[in-house]
């Protein structure tokens, strides 16, 4: 009992020690360089440091392919409706044949019914285009969803650098509390502070940026149900 206590009376003071020595450490961080930064983190700095990286690339790509223009090409629009109202389904097909877009997707399904089923019903003509268009509205609905797991996914990073930080801590305790260094906790300490603090600038700024574009995706969504219903209205006129 007496050598339990007086292990617990070494470790408050250790600790004691530690919050001192850590003091100057905490006081210093504005000063430290990025390279300063990532060493004192350890390993779990890198791989956050990757996933910032991977994110802010996908972050950028979202921009380029999250655009109405993306989805409804313009020129496309008004060549595809152009055919179909004349009744040229050859033309609208050809047009749309070698576009990488949702709208292009939502045409080929239709001529590809129209021209399948010479005598078609509308009701079914309407099923096939909205099941096509279900598809790509779930893609664009999903495509965002990655950045909502990386926002649950770097601050689970951090917490990871976190636990090896107080084990680098204590484990300098746990072999040699008679000789341990206050230094020896204020590294550990350091190491889960930076960890900790770099999951959450990581993930953070994801969790916005998926609630951003999963906005703009319910926006793109609504514009290709309009072009959509454009396309069936102009197909059945044609009939």
């Amino acid at each position: 009992m007496k050598k339990l206590m007086m292990l617990s009376l070494m470790f408050v003071s250790i600790v004691v020690q530690a919050q001192e020595a850590v003091k100057p450490v905490v006081g210093d961080a504005a000063k430290m360089s990025w390279r300063q930064v990532l060493e004192n983190g350890g390993i779990m700095m890198y791989i956050l440091g990757v996933v910032s990286i991977l994110t802010l690339a996908f972050i950028v790509y979202l921009f380029a392919v999250m655009r109405v223009g993306m989805i409804v090409p313009r020129s496309l629009y008004r060549e595809v409706m152009e055919s179909v109202r004349l009744g040229y389904y050859d033309q609208a097909r050809k047009a749309c044949e070698d576009k990488k877009n949702a709208f292009a997707a939502i045409t080929l399904t239709a001529m590809d019914y129209v021209e399948t089923v010479p005598n078609y019903d509308n009701q079914m003509l309407k099923d096939t285009v909205e099941g096509e268009g279900g598809r790509q509205a779930a893609k664009l609905q999903g495509t965002p969803q990655i950045l909502m797991d990386v926002g649950a996914i770097a601050p689970m990073l951090g917490l990871l650098g976190t636990v090896f930080g107080m084990l680098t801590a204590f484990t300098g305790i746990a072999l040699d509390i008679a000789q341990a260094r206050p230094v020896v906790l204020a590294e550990g300490v350091s190491m889960a502070l930076i960890t900790t603090a770099a999951g959450l600038i990581v993930g953070i700024p994801a969790m916005a940026f998926y609630s951003y574009f999963r906005t703009r995706s319910a926006k793109l969504i609504a514009v290709l149900e309009g072009v959509s219903a454009d396309l069936l209205t102009g197909i059945m006129s044609s009939k």
